[in-house]
């Protein structure tokens, strides 16, 4: 039994200081993921990977006993957590409140600035809950792949399938999704 599952098992019984023994035990993973993932954010992005590995960590194990089976339910939570920050962040910044459709003017070219990824984001968050409720696994996958930035091997992994399944999930999840989402902006 590795340490982070046995870890995993103290914060289930209800240990007070298991989740202090966890943070540093998957500090590293949970980074590398956030910037592999913060890597393909819009280079005007305020959010950090720091920032987004901790906030995801206090949804992971702010509630009263967080529970989870093992490693890899812990790393599908934590891509959950960052998926959810990430759209949270998406809809904030769309909220008119917060300025809305409006777009940047970079006053020395007086050109519009490049759109930023947030509707391409919310677009494929959208079709992502709709691939979910068809297929819950590739749904899953995409997840670990797109939101955390996990390589096909290491999704595969967390998943606890195969490299050449998970190779097949999403040929067909991004083909699945690429259909939703041109549907979705022909309406």
């Amino acid at each position: 039994m590795s340490d982070v599952t046995r870890i995993l098992k103290s914060i289930e019984s209800g240990d007070p200081k298991a989740a202090d023994e966890l943070l540093p035990l998957v500090y590293g993973e949970l980074r590398k993921l956030a910037s592999a993932k913060m890597a393909n954010e819009s280079p005007n992005q305020t959010l950090q990977s720091t920032a987004l590995v901790h906030e995801a960590w206090l949804r992971l194990v702010g509630n009263d006993n967080p529970q989870f089976a093992n490693r890899a339910h812990f790393f599908a939570a934590a891509a959950e957590a960052m998926r959810r920050i990430l759209i949270d962040k998406a809809r904030r910044k769309r909220a008119l409140r917060h300025g809305g459709d409006q777009q940047r003017v970079d006053m020395d070219g007086v050109e519009v600035a490049a759109p930023d990824g947030d509707d391409q984001l919310l677009a494929v968050n959208d079709a992502l809950d709709k691939l979910a409720a068809q297929n819950k696994a590739e749904a899953e996958l995409v997840k670990l792949r797109y939101f955390v930035g996990m390589t096909l091997e290491e999704a595969a992994a967390v998943l606890g399938i195969s490299t050449r399944t998970a190779d097949n999930y999403w040929a067909h999840a991004r083909a699945w999704l690429y259909k939703e989402i041109e549907r979705n902006r022909s309406l």
